[in-house]
């Protein structure tokens, strides 16, 4: 009867044992799934430039990987706590004692390094293409577009000085070359649209180059990749991709529109540069609310603040053209302070 009931004893314990495992398992798994599920799978976005086809490649490669080593691991680690749990041995009991596999020690050592040899030839090779992505044979010349990322918003400037905020204009069909960079005074960022290509940083004083073709009209977008700032999670961008002729019309009217003052591009400033701390109302819960505030109607003050920064407020407007300081004090003179929009002296 007591060699029963230390059986029974023993078997209960060795089902505890296992159900340890076992629940870490499920704990590990579950919000996986979850992730999983949320995020629409372990798949990429869709690709719309061959730059990104080259990455997904390389992403395929160390999932196939990484999924062959989980089970290779996980597997065995199973059937072993299965194989050998205690079986109503009493814990004073070793188990056999296995002293090494020469065979095996050799296996599990030069197959990683084989692996990783495998890794690193397929990146080398796929790199050239990701980061400078080839012409068509039709001999296109790139479109190249200067980029600053900057709290909190994202700055474009095209070949014939036009400006453009958080959204970016690009052609179809023709390879884009970007200068990725930030200002001396700001902080680190990330240019990332997931469609078009990888995480590229945007560093103070220093230029990295990246290009894309995008083959799909739509709109891509994408976010800051990289911690900023209080405002991280509002430095959102997009990439408008337009037919070739739409685009040039486009680009022409908009340059006119720009030396006359007469675009879009104070309200663009606004709302990139501007809203996202402050808003109108307050709606930036950053800084204070812009609605009757008096500065709107010094033109000198509100200049030095935009270029500069006070405070916690980071220097948004350094670099600036006049222009574009003066398409945003008309925009805020004419929408926020409630003025005629008109400039001083003017």
């Amino acid at each position: 009867m007591l060699r029963r009931r230390g059986a029974l004893g023993g078997a209960r314990q060795g089902r505890k044992a296992l159900a340890v495992p076992l629940c870490a398992l499920a704990v590990i798994l579950g919000p996986t799934g979850a992730a999983h599920a949320g995020t629409g799978g372990l798949t990429p976005v869709d690709q719309k430039s061959p730059n990104v086809e080259r990455s997904t490649d390389i992403y395929y490669l160390i999932l196939g990987f990484s999924g062959l080593i989980m089970l290779l691991v996980t597997v065995p680690l199973l059937i072993f706590i299965v194989r050998y749990r205690g079986r109503g041995r009493s814990r004073e009991v070793e188990g056999a004692q296995i002293r090494g596999n020469t065979r095996l020690e050799l296996a599990w050592t030069a197959l990683p390094v084989l692996i990783l040899a495998v890794i690193a030839g397929f990146v080398f090779y796929k790199v050239p293409g990701i980061t400078d992505l080839e012409a068509e044979a039709s001999g296109d010349s790139r479109l190249e577009i200067k980029v600053d990322g900057r709290q909190f918003y994202w700055q474009y400037r095209y070949p014939n000085d036009v400006i453009a905020i958080d959204t970016l204009r690009v052609p179809l069909g023709q390879v884009v070359e970007l200068e990725i960079g930030a200002p001396e005074s700001d902080v680190n960022h990330s240019f990332w649209i997931p469609a078009l290509g990888g995480k590229f940083d945007a560093i103070p004083g220093e230029t990295t180059r990246t290009s894309f073709r995008a083959d799909e009209v739509g709109t891509y977008e994408g976010q800051c990749a990289e911690f900023c700032g209080v405002q991280h999670a509002a430095m959102l961008q997009a990439v408008e991709v337009m037919p070739r002729g739409e685009f040039e019309t486009w680009l022409a009217n908009e340059a006119g529109a720009q030396r006359r003052g007469a675009s879009e591009l104070g309200e663009r400033t606004y709302q990139g540069a501007c809203a996202k701390c402050h808003g109108m109302a307050g709606e930036g819960l950053i800084g204070p609310p812009l609605a009757g505030n008096s500065l709107l109607q010094d033109r000198d003050a509100l200049e030095m603040i935009v270029r500069n920064g006070q405070g916690a407020m980071p220097a948004v407007g350094e670099g600036w053209e006049d222009r574009q300081m003066d398409a945003l004090f008309r925009h805020l003179r004419r929408n926020v302070a409630g003025g005629s929009g008109a400039e001083d002296g003017s």
